[in-house]
């Protein structure tokens, strides 16, 4: 089989206990097949969330030149059917989020373009916002000026937790936003949230618990391993509880080429020692970009094998 110009698409919803909500999701996820496909689905119940990967062609929107691509329409589908079945009000976790549908990202894969995922982001965002009346904020590629995921997060209060025992629960109880979305309405549904959306090369997410119940002390490591307090370039780290008597170091590669998980898991160590504290085998929370590719077409290989 020819291998087309892919694109990825990473959806993380507020959600990992309600079993009835995660089928309804998993259902509307699987709806495209074998257009777009799920190839991975990653639950955490302390942080009560979920990730969720799709991918699919860029190409071929199917019905006509004016339907949307396939990724676009499943991306929708996902998010619609976790707005139904998730109520963000009686949401809680240890992991920060700002909606149902806290973030979503759109990656390229093999052949595709970031321009062209760009384009792509910015066409679901607007659908989300506009049809589905949730207030949207763009980042990377899909924003004009290139705004950084953390960057908007900060804005909205994200990394403050709202509750107890390092928690975040319910909705927040701001009545407007203090920075204007880029689609939908200026005003927060309290069962909804607010969604961010971009487009950015290949990010890896991976995690290391540290075996210790201080937050403070996960904080602190977190901090000193993020590029933004002086670490590793191209490191977002969180210190976040995790279950009891564990915390954990929650880390975004923003480019593993360059700086992978060894690197990050021995900072991590280092840096743990210096405070008296052990640390577990990290973990990633999705498959490598290359295994993402060839999951995909080894699916869409055997459903063109059964038609």
């Amino acid at each position: 089989m020819l291998r087309p110009a892919l694109a990825c698409c990473k959806l993380y919803i507020s959600e990992a206990r309600n079993a009835p909500a995660l089928r309804a999701i998993e259902r509307a996820a699987a709806g495209l097949r074998p257009a777009a496909g799920l190839v991975n689905a990653f639950a955490d119940d302390a942080y009560n969330r979920v990730g969720y990967t799709l991918v699919s062609p860029l190409a071929g929107g199917g019905g006509g030149n004016s339907a949307p691509p396939p990724l676009h329409r499943a991306a929708f589908g996902v998010v619609a059917a976790a707005l139904e079945a998730v109520d963000f009000g009686a949401h809680a976790g240890a992991h920060p989020r700002l909606g149902v549908v806290d973030h979503i990202a759109f990656h390229p894969l093999a052949g595709a373009h970031l321009d062209d995922v760009a384009a792509l982001t910015r066409a679901v965002a607007a659908d989300i916002g506009d049809k589905l009346q949730v207030p949207t904020y763009l980042y990377g590629a899909a924003h004009r000026d290139g705004r950084r995921l953390a960057s908007i997060r900060r804005q909205l209060g994200y990394f403050t937790p709202n509750s107890p025992g390092e928690q975040w629960r319910g909705a927040p109880d701001s009545s407007s936003l203090p920075v204007a979305p880029d689609a939908g309405p200026a005003t927060p549904s309290r069962s909804k949230g607010v969604v961010a959306i971009g487009a950015t090369a290949w990010v890896d997410n991976y995690n290391v618990p540290v075996h210790t119940a201080d937050v403070a002390a996960a904080k602190r490591i977190a901090r000193a391993v993020s590029e933004r307090g002086g670490g590793l370039r191209s490191v977002q780290a969180m210190g976040l509880a995790h279950g009891e008597g564990v915390t954990e170091v929650a880390c975004n590669l923003l480019d593993p080429a360059r700086v992978g998980a060894e690197q990050v898991q021995e900072r991590v160590r280092q840096l743990a020692a210096e405070q008296g504290l052990a640390v577990g085998e990290g973990y990633f929370t999705d498959f490598s970009q290359e295994r993402t590719v060839e999951l995909y077409m080894q699916s869409a290989e055997a459903d063109a094998s059964q038609q």
